[in-house]
C-alpha cells in the first residue's frame, strides 16, 4: 500500500515539474504570424523530452501542462501588458488546447514503443505537433476571428514540427548512447574480472583432480597394507575432494557461459584503451591522486581477446596508480613489431626493488597492506602472467627508483579477430 502511494506521489511530482518547465520554456519564443499570440517556443521540446526520459502518465501531464501554461500566460498578459482578464483568457486559452491534444496524440501513438526507431519516432511526433497546432489555430479562428492559415503557413508549421521533434530525438538518442556505453563498460569490467576468476578456477580444478587421484592411490596403498581404518579415512577424504571438484565444475560451466568468446563480441584496441583510461582515472581520483594518462598506439584492430587484454591491462594500470605517491604519469603504449603486438605499461612511481624483480609474478608476492597491516593476496601479477601465457605471449619488467616498465609481447594473430 505504501509503495503505491509513494509511486503515485513521485509521478505527480514529475508531472508538476514537466508542467512548470514547459510553461517557462514556452515563454522563450518567436511569433511567426502577425496579429496573433500564437508562438513557437521551447515548451513542446521540453514536454516531449521529459516524457521520453522517464515513464510518464502523458494524458495527466498534458492536462497539468495545459492548465499551468495557460494560467502563466494569462497572468503575464494581465499583469505586465495591461490586458483585460477576459481578453487574456481568449488570447491564451487555445494554447491549453495544444498541449492537451499533443499529449493525447503521443498517448495514442504510444511513442515509447518507438524509442529505438528515431526516424519513425521523429515523424510521429512531428505529425502530432502539426495536428495539435492546427487544432489550436482552429480554436483561435473560432474565438478570435483569426484568419485561417494559408499553405505557406502550414509549411512553416510542418518545418518547425520536424525540426523540434528530431532535435529532441537527437538529444534523447545521445543520452541513450551514453548510457549504453556506460553499461558496456561496466559489463566489460565485470566480464574481465570473471574471466580471471574462471582461469584461476580452471587451474584449481586441475590441482583438485591431481589431489583426488593421489588420495585414491593412498587409499589403495593403505588397504593393501591392511590398514583398514586409515584406508577408509583416505577414501573418505578422496570422495570429499571429488565432491568439491564437481561443485567447481558446475561453477566453471556457469562462468564460462558468461565470459565466453561470443558474450561481448569484439572491440578495437583504441576502444579498449578508452575504457581502461576512463575506469582507472576514476580509480586514481578515488585514491586522491593526480595521475596523468599518456595513451598511444600505432596500430588499431578488432580483437576477440578484449576480455583477457582488459583484465591484464587493468591490473597493471591499477598497480601503476598505486605505485605513485601523490601525482605522476601512467603510460600505455601499443605498437606493431613484425608479427607481434607489443604493449608497454609504465609509471613514474616508487619502483620495484631489484631483489623482487625475479619473484613479482609468483603467487603470493605483494607489497600491499591494508590499514590493519594485513597483506593482500598477491595473485594479481600471477594472474597477469597466466593470462599472457594463455595468449602465447611473454612479459618482462624493468624498474628503478624513477620508472617501472612492463613489456608484453603477444603474437598479433592470437588476438586478432581477422577484420581490420
Amino acid at each position: 500500500m505504501h509503495s503505491k502511494i509513494f509511486i503515485s506521489r513521485t509521478s505527480l511530482t514529475w508531472i508538476l515539474i514537466i508542467a512548470i518547465l514547459t510553461a517557462i520554456g514556452s515563454e522563450i519564443k518567436i511569433i511567426p504570424f502577425a496579429n496573433t499570440s500564437f508562438r513557437f517556443g521551447l515548451g513542446t521540446i521540453i514536454f516531449f523530452l521529459c516524457t521520453l526520459l522517464k515513464p510518464t502518465p502523458i494524458i495527466l501531464a498534458g492536462i497539468a501542462t495545459s492548465i499551468v501554461t495557460t494560467t502563466l500566460r494569462i497572468a503575464i498578459s494581465y499583469y505586465t501588458h495591461n490586458t483585460s482578464l477576459i481578453d487574456a483568457i481568449y488570447n491564451h486559452l487555445p494554447a491549453g488546447t495544444f498541449y492537451l491534444l499533443f499529449a493525447i496524440c503521443l498517448q495514442l501513438l504510444n511513442i515509447h514503443q518507438h524509442r529505438e526507431k528515431p526516424l519513425k519516432l521523429g515523424l510521429l511526433v512531428a505529425f502530432s505537433e502539426v495536428i495539435s497546432n492546427l487544432a489550436e489555430q482552429l480554436l483561435r479562428f473560432l474565438v478570435q476571428s483569426y484568419t485561417i492559415l494559408f499553405i505557406h503557413d502550414l509549411l512553416i508549421l510542418l518545418a518547425v514540427a520536424l525540426l523540434r521533434s528530431f532535435f529532441v530525438v537527437g538529444i534523447y538518442s545521445s543520452i541513450v548512447i551514453a548510457e549504453q556505453k556506460k553499461r558496456v563498460q561496466e559489463m566489460l569490467t565485470i566480464g574481465s574480472d570473471l574471466y580471471v576468476e574462471t582461469l584461476y578456477l580452471k587451474k584449481s580444478m586441475n590441482h583438485i583432480e591431481t589431489i583426488t587421484a593421489n588420495g585414491f592411490d593412498l587409499y589403495r596403498q593403505l588397504k593393501a597394507q591392511g590398514n583398514r581404518s586409515e584406508s577408509i579415512q583416505a577414501l573418505h577424504i578422496a570422495q570429499e575432494i571429488h565432491e568439491v571438484k564437481k561443485d567447481s565444475q558446475r561453477i566453471y560451466a556457469g562462468l564460462s557461459k558468461i565470459v565466453g568468446d561470443k558474450s561481448f563480441g569484439s572491440l578495437r584496441l583504441s576502444e579498449l584503451l578508452h575504457y581502461i583510461e576512463d575506469g582507472n582515472r576514476k580509480y586514481s581520483e578515488l585514491l586522491g591522486k593526480e595521475v596523468q594518462f599518456d595513451i598511444s598506439l600505432d596500430t588499431d584492430f578488432l580483437t576477440h581477446e578484449h576480455i583477457a587484454l582488459l583484465a591484464l591491462l587493468n591490473n597493471l594500470t591499477a598497480n601503476a596508480i598505486e605505485a605513485i605517491a601523490e601525482q605522476g604519469v601512467v603510460s600505455i603504449d601499443i605498437q606493431q613489431q613484425e608479427v607481434d603486438t607489443v604493449i608497454t605499461v609504465s609509471d613514474d612511481g616508487k619502483g620495484i626493488s631489484e631483489s623482487d624483480l625475479s619473484i613479482i609474478f609468483e603467487p603470493g608476492y605483494t607489497t600491499k597492506y591494508n590499514v590493519e597491516g594485513v597483506a593482500a593476496t598477491g595473485i594479481g601479477l600471477s594472474h597477469v602472467a597466466e593470462l599472457i601465457s594463455k595468449l602465447n605471449g611473454s612479459i618482462s619488467v624493468e624498474s628503478n627508483n624513477y620508472k617501472t616498465v612492463f613489456k608484453i609481447i603477444i603474437p598479433t594473430q592470437t588476438i586478432l579477430t581477422g577484420e581490420t
